[in-house]
C-alpha cells in the first residue's frame, strides 16, 4: 500500500480501514489537474530557490511523461496507491529518483486536493457552460420558426389565454439564460488559488502564491489559509447551479411529456429520442425526456448530501469532506448527459401546428379578449367578466367554442356585442394586441428576440 504518510506509524493500516479511507477510485479523475497544479508549483520552488533549475526540469520532465502515459494508456492508475497525489508522488520517485522527493515541498494534500478540486470544477463548469448555449441556440431556433404558431397558455394545467410557441419557448429561454449566468458567476467567484495554504497555516517556505495563482489562470491567491483547504462554498454553488438546470430541464420534460400524450398531440417526438414498449406494439414513449426529469432528483440529492456533510465541519480540513467528490462528479455527469440528449430531442421534435391552434380555439382562451371587448365599449370590467362567463356557461353546454356562438346569443346575454366580436376574439387579433414588453404579439417578440440574438452574440465572446 503506497502511503505518504507512514513515518509515524509503528505497523501496517488495516486492508480494510485503508481501502475504507482511500479515495483512488474516483479522484483518479482529476489525474490532469493534479499534475497541472505540480507543474506549476515546481515552477514556482525554482523561482524562489527552493530547489535548482536542474530539479525543476527534471521533475516538470517526470510529470509531463506521466501525463502522457496515463493518457496513452500506458500507464494505469490502480488502488496500489491511496489517492492521486500518492499515485503521481510515487511514480514520479521511481522514475527520476530522489528529485521527486522534493516535489511535496512547500504544500500538503490539504490544500493540494483543493486545488485540484476547484481547477477541474473549473473545467468542467465551462463544458456545462458551453452545453448551455448549445441548448439556448436550440430554443432560440424554435422561437424563429413558430412566431405565428398559436397555442394555448396554461395556468393550473387548464387552458387560460392564446399564446404562441415561441412566446412559450422565450420562458424556457430565460431560464436558461440565467443558468449561464449563474455559472459565469460562480466562476468569477471561485477563481482564487489555494495553493499555499498548506496543511491550514500556510509554510515557512517563501513562495510566491501570486505566480503559482498566474501560472494556473486564478485571480490571486486565496487570503486565508484555514478557509483555502476548507472552502467548498464553490462546489455547494455549483452543484446549486446544476440543480436549477436540471429543474428548469425538468419542468420542459414534464411539458413535453405531456404534449405527446395522445390527448394533447402537440409534438411528434423523432424516433431517435423515443423508445416502444415490449408489448404494446402502439406505443411511442418520450423516455428521454422521462428520464431527464427522474434524474434530476438524483442530482439533487448530491447537493443535499454536500450541505449535510458540511453543516457540522469545524475548521480546517476534515476528511468528511473528502465525500465531495463523487457526488459531484455524479451530478456533472448527469447534467451533462441530460443537457445533450435534451437538446437533441429538442432539435429534432415535430410541432403539430394545427392540433395546437385548434386546442387554443377549443379551450375558451379567448374569454378574456371577449371581457375586454366589452370594457372598450364602457363595461365595468367586474361585470364584463361575469357577462363572459355566461357566455362560456352556454357554450360549454351546447359543446361549441366563443367564435362559434352565433350573435344573437351574445346579445341575448349583453346587447353591447356587436359583429365585430368575432374579430376580436380570433386567435391572431388575441395575440396581435398583446404589445407590452415580454408579451406574446409579433411586434413584441420581435423586439425580445433581438435582445436574445445580442445575447447569443455577446455569449460566444465572452
Amino acid at each position: 500500500m503506497a502511503q505518504l504518510w507512514g513515518g509515524r506509524f509503528t505497523k501496517e493500516t488495516d486492508r480494510l480501514v485503508y481501502r475504507f479511507n482511500a479515495s483512488i477510485s474516483f479522484d483518479k479523475r482529476f489525474y490532469a489537474q493534479d499534475i497541472k497544479g505540480s507543474i506549476a508549483h515546481v515552477m514556482m520552488l525554482a523561482r524562489k530557490g527552493i530547489i535548482n533549475d536542474t530539479e525543476k526540469e527534471k521533475i516538470i520532465a517526470g510529470l509531463t511523461g506521466i501525463m502522457e502515459d496515463v493518457e496513452e494508456g500506458r500507464l494505469k492508475i490502480t488502488d496500489k496507491y491511496e489517492d492521486i497525489h500518492s499515485f503521481v508522488e510515487a511514480v514520479l520517485i521511481e522514475r527520476i529518483g530522489s528529485a521527486g522527493k522534493k516535489l511535496h515541498t512547500g504544500r500538503s494534500r490539504n490544500d493540494q486536493v483543493a486545488l485540484d478540486m476547484k481547477l477541474y470544477i473549473r473545467d468542467e463548469l465551462l463544458i456545462v457552460d458551453r452545453l448551455i448555449e448549445e441548448l439556448l441556440y436550440a430554443v432560440l431556433g424554435i422561437i424563429e420558426e413558430h412566431l405565428e404558431t398559436y397555442m394555448p397558455g396554461f395556468t393550473h394545467l387548464q387552458k387560460a389565454q392564446p399564446i404562441t410557441l415561441a412566446h412559450h419557448m422565450g420562458a424556457y429561454f430565460e431560464m436558461f439564460k440565467r443558468d449561464h449566468e449563474r455559472l459565469r458567476d460562480i466562476y468569477k467567484r471561485m477563481n482564487t488559488c489555494p495553493l499555499g495554504s498548506g496543511a491550514l497555516a500556510g509554510t515557512t517556505y517563501p513562495l510566491d502564491r501570486e505566480y503559482t495563482a498566474k501560472l494556473l489562470g486564478f485571480d490571486g491567491p486565496s487570503l486565508n489559509s484555514i478557509d483555502g483547504v476548507s472552502d467548498r462554498d464553490y462546489l455547494i454553488e455549483f452543484l446549486s447551479a446544476l440543480s436549477m438546470i436540471m429543474m428548469h430541464l425538468s419542468r420542459f420534460s414534464e411539458e413535453v411529456i405531456i404534449w405527446n400524450s395522445n390527448e394533447y398531440q402537440f409534438v411528434e417526438l423523432d424516433d431517435a429520442y423515443s423508445t416502444g414498449s415490449s408489448i404494446m406494439p402502439q406505443k411511442k414513449n418520450p423516455d428521454i425526456a422521462e428520464l431527464v426529469r427522474g434524474k434530476t432528483g438524483r442530482v439533487y440529492g448530491s447537493l443535499n448530501a454536500l450541505l449535510v456533510t458540511m453543516k457540522g465541519i469545524p475548521l480546517a480540513y476534515n476528511k468528511d469532506m473528502q465525500e465531495d467528490k463523487e457526488w459531484t462528479f455524479d451530478a456533472i455527469d448527469s447534467v451533462k448527459g441530460c443537457i445533450t440528449l435534451f437538446a437533441g430531442m429538442l432539435r429534432t421534435m415535430q410541432f403539430r401546428k394545427e392540433r395546437m391552434k385548434e386546442s387554443a380555439k377549443q379551450g375558451f382562451t379567448n374569454a378574456t379578449d371577449a371581457a375586454d371587448y366589452l370594457v372598450n365599449r364602457g363595461v365595468p370590467f367586474r361585470d364584463a367578466h361575469g357577462i363572459v362567463g355566461q357566455l362560456v356557461l352556454t357554450c360549454i353546454e351546447r359543446r361549441i367554442a366563443l367564435d362559434e356562438l352565433p350573435l344573437e346569443e351574445y346579445k341575448r346575454i349583453s346587447p353591447v356585442f356587436e359583429e365585430d366580436i368575432y374579430d376580436a376574439i380570433s386567435l391572431g387579433v388575441c395575440v396581435s394586441r398583446r404589445t407590452t414588453t415580454g408579451a406574446p404579439g409579433p411586434e413584441a417578440m420581435e423586439k425580445v428576440l433581438e435582445v436574445y440574438r445580442k445575447y447569443m452574440e455577446e455569449y460566444e465572446t465572452a
